[in-house]
């Protein structure tokens, strides 16, 4: 469990692909200390497992599946990736909880900048639309955001200079590819929903801002 609240902006030193997925291997000194490993680290809001620690680079081992669900097949040495260690009981939870299983990857269709606004619009899929709640919580490349408008099944988020200082989304281009990871909450309330009424309501939905 994570918090979506980035600790360092890794760098990606190697990616080996094989036959049962790749080899990943990223630096990152602040996130390397007091790790061990079996830990468990995010990196772009992917759950991974450290299994091999040299010198502040830590290496992970992906699974095919992983691969074929998140963005993580389309990283190269010299990439910049957030990293985050997992939650530790009594931490103060600055974010949300991020469970570092990603539901989706999103396109990036629009970035606004001005002097004191940076946004990114970002698209899933239609049948994804009922977990994008306005002022909600969402996990972009395992970064907590805020949604600030959504609509259809596009969402928008605002950043503040921080936010894109301390992570990798203002290297990000139109049309890029993020990781996205819904808020727990929204999944379990229009899973129950769903089960109780043998489907999700439209009319639900849109009273309790879901769409």
């Amino acid at each position: 469990m994570f918090s979506g609240i980035i600790e360092d902006r890794a760098i990606v030193k190697a990616v080996i692909k094989n036959a049962k997925g790749a080899k990943l291997a990223i630096s990152s000194h602040k996130v390397s200390q007091e790790t061990k490993i079996g830990d468990s680290i995010s990196v772009n809001g992917v759950c991974l497992t450290v299994v091999g620690i040299d010198k502040g680079i830590l290496q992970f081992d992906i699974m095919s599946e992983t691969l074929r669900m998140t963005t993580l097949s389309g990283i190269a040495a010299g990439n910049i990736v957030n990293a985050e260690k997992s939650l530790k009981v009594g931490d103060r939870i600055s974010g949300h909880f991020v469970t570092g299983h990603v539901d989706y990857i999103g396109t990036i269709t629009s970035i606004r900048k001005s002097r004191n606004d940076y946004t990114i619009e970002i698209e899933v899929p239609p049948n994804k639309a009922a977990y994008l709640a306005s002022k909600g919580s969402i996990a972009v490349d395992g970064i907590s955001l805020t949604i600030a408008e959504s609509r259809q099944n596009r969402f928008k988020v605002s950043l503040i200079p921080f936010t894109l200082d301390a992570t990798s989304l203002g290297t990000k281009k139109v049309k890029d590819k993020v990781n996205i990871e819904f808020d727990i909450l929204a999944k379990y309330a229009l899973n129950n929903t769903g089960r109780a009424a043998g489907k999700i309501d439209a009319d639900f939905l849109r009273k309790h801002g879901f769409v």
